[in-house]
């Protein structure tokens, strides 16, 4: 049997780590925030591609909706990254997030119209990507500085296992809802949910710029940038994401798979499932401020990522279908866990709005192009096609990272840590 002493330390080890919830005021008002209104939406994540594909059963415009989204930041991003090394970072998110809950009421409003009008889907979706890298850099540069340094890892994983919350309960909740009241009430719950977290920012203390802020200009951006491309390791972290989420990304598929296996209750159920999987991973990650090598864990959770989604391509039944989705959100989790690692504790305070910009822009154009490239495929091939060729190409681009990036590959945490002490 294993002795009392073992087990607790085997519990310690596998569980997670709520310190920073604990102790710090401001962080509790993030967390219940974000809580609230990212599992909104996750409801309208599921209601906005249903309503297209129903008024257009086309899956390539399903796809497109995450190409308006990517344009939208690709003009807004740097600007934001500016913004949240220059301004107040609490300001700057409770400003996009009133932004963004105005989109939530156009949606609610253009579906009670006899004839929703698809243009206007796509205008929100513009309106909600310009608000969303206008705000993400203001709130992944908020982290670092509402906990300590050595906190970094357990409120990384506390803030994940928040938004994989969200992703199993507001998509599931969402095709629900879709079936029971329909796509305006849907809406209007996401609306309900945008209250809740401006309340929580509104009761946050300020956050002001570092202390050698200057006002937000092209050389500052260009400053940001000339920075990440002096980091192989950060340049890693981009390019592994991308490669993986561009090949490997068949949300897209999702509402034309959900049609053969039981419509809108089945969506949520896909979309929820790799939350599932994230979760776990989580609510188990205490090992997970043991692992120093954190270049590598990004490569090996992106090749399982990609091993999980050739599953799912293969999976004979919903079950099957399921378990492969989640698996694939456990490496996403993973991944995503490691590269957050990386971009806070190492990326100085003046830099850190810029630096987020520049990972939300790699955040996002991989995950986009690869919905357009699944719905493309799947247009001129099938779905399953789609799905299979997408996975086997993430695992053979993870490979070729890991041989081409060995800065990234051979990164050490303790080293870095070793470095800036000496």
């Amino acid at each position: 049997m294993i002795e009392p002493e073992k087990r607790r330390e085997w519990w310690r080890f596998a569980t997670l780590d709520i310190t920073p919830f604990r102790r710090h005021r401001d962080f509790r008002l993030l967390f219940i925030g974000r809580l609230v209104s990212f599992f909104g939406s996750m409801i309208t994540f599921v209601a906005v591609p249903y309503q297209v594909y129903q008024l257009s059963h086309s899956t390539l415009l399903v796809g497109a909706l995450g190409l308006v989204e990517l344009a939208a930041m690709l003009v807004f991003a740097m600007l934001g990254g500016a913004l949240a090394d220059a301004a107040d970072r609490r300001t700057m998110v409770l400003l996009s997030e009133a932004g963004l809950m105005v989109g939530s009421v156009l949606m609610a409003g253009n579906s009670l119209l006899p004839h929703p009008t698809l243009w206007l889907i796509f205008a929100v979706a513009l309106l909600w990507g310009s608000l969303d890298a206008m705000q993400r850099p203001s709130l992944d540069a908020l982290l670092p500085r509402l906990v300590e340094r050595d906190e970094l890892p357990a409120a990384a994983a506390l803030m994940s296992l928040r938004g994989t919350v969200g992703m199993i309960a507001g998509p599931a909740l969402g095709g629900v809802l879709i079936t029971i009241v329909g796509l305006p009430a849907t809406y209007m719950v996401d609306v309900a949910t945008f209250v809740v977290g401006l309340v929580c920012l509104f009761l946050m203390r300020a956050v002001p710029p570092p202390v050698d802020a200057e006002r937000p200009s092209v050389r500052r951006v260009l400053e940001g940038i000339r920075y990440a491309r002096s980091r192989p390791e950060l340049i890693g972290t981009y390019v592994v994401d991308i490669v993986a989420m561009t090949f490997g990304m068949p949300m897209a598929l999702f509402p034309a798979i959900a049609q053969g296996l039981g419509g809108p209750s089945v969506l949520g159920l896909l979309y929820a499932a790799p939350a599932v999987g994230s979760f776990v991973f989580f609510a188990t990650s205490g090992w997970a401020r043991h692992i120093h090598r954190h270049g590598m864990g990004v490569i090996v959770a992106a090749t399982l990522w990609g091993l999980a989604i050739i599953g799912f391509g293969l999976a004979p039944g919903l079950v099957v279908a399921l378990f492969f989705l989640a698996l694939a959100g456990a490496a996403d989790a993973m991944s995503g866990l490691y590269r957050q690692l990386i971009w806070t504790q190492t990326i100085p305070d003046s830099l850190r709005g810029r630096l987020a910009s520049i990972e939300l822009l790699s955040f996002s154009i991989g995950p986009t192009l690869g919905n357009f490239e699944a719905g493309v495929v799947a247009s001129i091939f099938n779905v399953r096609t789609s799905v299979l060729s997408g996975g086997i190409l993430t695992v053979v681009g993870c490979v070729l990272c890991a041989v081409a990036l060995p800065a990234f590959r051979q990164y050490d945490e303790r080293v870095w840590r070793a470095r800036q002490t000496v």
